[in-house]
């Protein structure tokens, strides 16, 4: 696919085109550095499935309208104005909520079995630390920082950020940035392993669509494997892990974009995969 193709996301607030195979949504709140909110979230949601489940689509990529990647959930909507609907729930309805919303956001974003990639062009907070955490990859801009952001609303953290964090930073590293949701720049979310590449601001978007689209290129049926077969070295021991490895591959040595990726090593050529 070379045209873009405009999704329709049912609201202002997100925005999906589809380049190269490449999904490229946008949060687009940028007067409040893109917090979530109820028609943002649910598209948010909405659109990861849609796009996970989409042939034409093979990377995912998240980013965010202006000078933000996302601040989380919305502050203010915490205080007098919170949904009364919402607030006069039971308390085993609002966790069954919540859990609920977590599943099919950052739950279903760890679920997508192509490459998701999240470009920062400034801070992420919260919720929204956790959603960029949820991508397999994340690129960010030079001026972009990232919080935890909880302790200064004296909540605990919600969207697997703990499970999150915790496995990209380590232990002592996630329960500095719990315990005080420092501001944490780019060079150091970089030095720690939080973003995978800093790059300055005017070449952000550039820099994350090549990569993105360099993915979408590739095989995706090997690109699936190697997903489950990083999602399983931190599930299973090394025995267990290195069998599932065996069987993956020897499935894929059965089909045609392996075929087609040795004939054009042999014919010194790019290979076309299409996914079988």
């Amino acid at each position: 696919m070379n045209a873009e193709t405009t999704i329709d996301t049912g609201t202002d607030e997100l925005l999906c085109v589809i380049r190269d195979r490449v999904a490229i949504i946008t949060l687009n709140r940028p007067a409040v550095r893109n917090a979530m909110s109820d028609n943002l979230t649910p598209a948010l949601r909405s659109m990861i499935k849609s796009c996970d489940e989409n042939p034409e689509v093979g990377v995912l990529l998240i980013t965010g309208a202006g000078k933000a990647f996302c601040a989380g959930g919305n502050v203010k909507g915490m205080g007098a104005h919170r949904d009364r609907k919402k607030l006069d729930m039971a308390y085993d309805d609002k966790v069954a909520d919540l859990q609920e919303r977590q599943r099919l956001l950052t739950g279903a974003l760890v679920s997508v079995r192509k490459p998701t990639i999240a470009a920062l062009p400034g801070p992420a907070v919260g919720a929204g630390l956790a959603l960029a955490m949820a991508c397999d990859i994340r690129i960010a801009a030079q001026s972009a920082f990232v919080s935890t952001g909880y302790l200064r609303v004296a909540l605990s953290g919600d969207y697997g950020i703990a499970w999150l964090l915790t496995r990209l930073v380590g232990t002592a590293r996630a329960r500095e940035l719990m315990f005080t949701a420092d501001r944490v720049d780019a060079t150091r979310c970089e030095a720690i392993g939080l973003v995978n590449r800093v790059v300055p601001d005017d070449k952000l978007q550039h820099e994350a669509f090549a990569l993105a689209k360099s993915m979408a290129e590739g095989p995706t049926l090997a690109l699936r494997a190697m997903k489950d077969n990083l999602d399983e070295a931190l599930l299973f021991d090394f025995s267990t892990a290195r069998d599932h490895e065996a069987e993956r591959l020897i499935r894929l040595t059965m089909t045609a974009d392996h075929r087609e990726a040795v004939q054009a090593f042999i014919d010194k050529r790019k290979p076309n995969f299409g996914g079988s």
